[in-house]
């Protein structure tokens, strides 16, 4: 027996309309497409579920119809028609658009919040690290040991590649356009001091960015995001004190090491590229860069590495700290804290050459 058949301009449904039977009914429906009707009778009807009254309203939208058209109701029917129907739902409205100025204040106020909490993390950081040096008591024994291998030891490779690479074409490329004036000689002062003070402490930062910076972010964030931040809440244990201490104690002694280290290589790299293609002697390469250098130039980089170091386990700390969502949101916590960190490091390294020229 059909469960849908036309007669005198009038679709009548019998049977069961419930979501079992809706591919046997859809498929009769469209045998009977090409003929117009006006009416929906349900008189013969036993039962409807949710997707009888979906069935119903797709063949009234379809023939231009409305819940006029639908005779011979029983009451229990209208109620499921009335409680599943989708027609009553309103359709959310638009949020209107946010003015220039209202979409300008509103990011200016989220910037200005933003900063407001990494001032409060920052000054959380630095005070429990300054009272940690004198009480370690809320830390895990040992952990800015192991901080300090994965930060600092863990990173010597790559480093030693890149510093080498640098050194080396910084060397290359300016080393013969000053032989062309025969000029070469100075290649030891130029590289002595853009080494010492901006090109060792910066390029030692944003690999350390990229590299440490982007895992404190992304352990913060998964330990925000898998509730073990609130664990430690419950232990009564302070999460800056056990996570964020123990990195900041780290990374503040081993960035001044690294950048030390970076500088070395790089000028060991120039020595390489000077003695064996520019034709300075080795003791004139020595010499002249102990010359130019002075303990001002050494220091403003052991301050820059300190500064840099800060920044980096601060906003790796912040952006792991205000993660939201699963592993999506771990991901752009991530990225979010090495493109702000190496952002930082750029124009704090920027304010250092303006002060110290």
């Amino acid at each position: 027996m059909e469960n849908i058949n036309l007669k005198d301009n009038t679709l009548y449904i019998i049977g069961n309309l419930t979501i079992k039977e809706i591919p046997d009914i859809i498929a009769n429906f469209q045998k009977l497409s090409k003929k117009s009707f006006d009416k929906i009778d349900l008189k013969n009807l036993e039962s409807m579920d949710g997707a009888g009254v979906a069935f119903i309203e797709d063949v009234l939208a379809s023939s231009k119809l409305d819940k006029n058209s639908l005779i011979n109701v029983a009451d229990n029917f209208a109620r499921t028609l009335e409680v599943f129907s989708s027609q009553s739902i309103k359709q959310a409205s638009a949020p209107n658009k946010m003015s220039y100025f209202e979409s300008l204040g509103d990011k200016t106020y989220t910037f200005l919040n933003e900063l407001y909490e990494g001032i409060i993390l920052a000054s959380d950081a630095i005070w429990y690290s300054i009272a940690g040096i004198f009480n370690p008591k809320g830390r895990r024994k040992g952990s800015v040991t192991e901080q300090a291998i994965l930060i600092g030891l863990d990173a010597l490779p790559i480093i030693t590649l890149l510093s080498f690479v640098i050194g080396f074409i910084l060397t290359l490329q300016s080393g013969f356009q000053l032989q062309k004036f025969g000029a070469n000689v100075y290649i030891a002062d130029l590289l002595g001091i853009s080494i010492v003070r901006e090109m060792g402490p910066l390029i030692t930062a944003i690999i350390i960015a990229g590299r440490s910076g982007s895992a404190i972010a992304s352990e913060i964030a998964t330990m925000k995001v898998t509730e073990e931040i609130d664990a430690l809440k419950m232990m009564a244990l302070n999460p800056i004190k056990y996570v964020i201490v123990p990195k900041f104690h780290a990374i503040t002694y081993t960035m001044p090491i690294l950048v030390a280290y970076s500088v070395i290589i790089s000028l060991g790299a120039g020595l390489l590229i000077s003695v064996g293609m520019l034709d300075v002697a080795l003791e004139v390469y020595i010499n002249r860069i102990v010359n130019i250098l002075a303990m001002k130039d050494i220091f403003l980089s052991l301050a820059k590495s300190i500064c840099f170091a800060w920044l980096i386990v601060v906003i790796g700390s912040y952006f792991g700290m205000k993660v939201r969502g699963g592993a999506e949101g771990v991901g752009k916590a991530t990225t979010s804290s090495v493109v702000a960190s190496i952002f930082a490091v750029i124009l704090a390294d920027a304010a250092f050459s303006l002060a110290y020229l």
